[in-house]
């Protein structure tokens, strides 16, 4: 069973005062100088969280909490046990507690871990005549997924870095269509990253395969990122992310208000009407020393 937010919270800051401290994820000590194109991110490996990187021997905690607002949320009667094949728009609302972890296997090797707690709620379409309730409400745990990130190539002043990654998403909670996973959901993509002197780019482009999708096979997640470390303590990231005809445009702010703990501040805006509406997401990154 998953441990609530505040206690989640409270153990990451346990282990970060009993654990002695280096540079956060993607900063480097005073004395060893990073070169021009490494500035905004340091020398760790992207993780799937936003602008977010860990280093071989680091242990990434990051618990948040998340808020989606769909006004738009497509549906079929059918999904929820009545007679149906419509699509229809409804009204979707949820609030999740998530905890993410990434360890730094390798200089080049990361894996991560992501569980999320979960409340939904979905008010149908006025113009659903079906037998499908007024609301429906759900709740329980969310999408349990892992990830393998591969840097394949580093970066030089010559070219970008690229890099791999592979996520499961684990079946789970299968009768609940609203935040349930009805079969095991495979995705692999690849991108790349590029440093210069105003900023760093980045894009990344996935294909995926859903048990429980009729096609099964889809163009996954696709992203075109921009981050700027503007200063020790202030990072900053956007970025049009989006998944079929899906597009979101991702911002997010990043506090570091000591070496290893900064604050996350993100927002997703949905571009078109069957993206999220609106996804606040605020939490804390505390990156731990793992002796080997």
């Amino acid at each position: 069973m998953r441990l609530p937010g505040k206690v989640m919270l409270g153990l990451a800051l346990a282990l970060c005062a009993g654990t002695s401290l280096r540079p956060a994820s993607g900063q480097t000590p005073e004395t060893t100088p990073l070169p021009s194109f490494l500035k905004d991110r340091g020398t760790g490996v992207s993780t799937s969280q936003f602008a977010t990187y860990v280093r071989r021997g680091e242990l990434i905690i990051y618990p948040f909490f998340e808020h989606d607002r769909h006004n738009k949320f497509e549906y079929k009667p059918s999904e929820f046990g009545a007679v149906g094949e419509q699509d229809f728009r409804g009204r979707y609302r949820a609030s999740e507690q998530l905890i993410f972890l990434a360890y730094g296997v390798t200089d080049n090797l990361a894996v991560e871990l992501e569980v999320a707690k979960i409340r939904a709620s979905l008010k149908k379409s006025p113009a659903d005549t079906s037998t499908v309730p007024a609301e429906i409400k759900e709740s329980g745990l969310g999408d349990v997924e892992a990830h393998v990130r591969w840097r394949w190539l580093q970066e030089t002043k010559k070219r970008p870095e690229f890099f791999s990654f592979a996520e499961v998403v684990f079946p789970h909670n299968k009768r609940k269509n609203l935040i349930g996973t009805s079969g095991v959901e495979l995705k692999a993509g690849t991108g790349f990253i590029r440093g210069f002197k105003w900023g760093t780019i980045s894009a990344r482009a996935a294909v995926e395969y859903s048990a429980g999708s009729l096609s099964k096979f889809d163009l996954g997640e696709y992203a075109v990122e921009y981050i700027k470390q503007v200063s020790p303590k202030w990072r900053f990231y956007v970025g049009l992310e989006g998944r079929q005809d899906e597009l979101s445009l991702i911002t997010e702010a990043q506090w570091h208000i000591k070496k290893n703990i900064f604050l996350k501040f993100n927002n997703g805006v949905g571009l078109t009407s069957r993206a999220t509406t609106l996804a606040p997401e605020v939490g804390v990154v505390f990156t731990l020393p793992i002796k080997r």
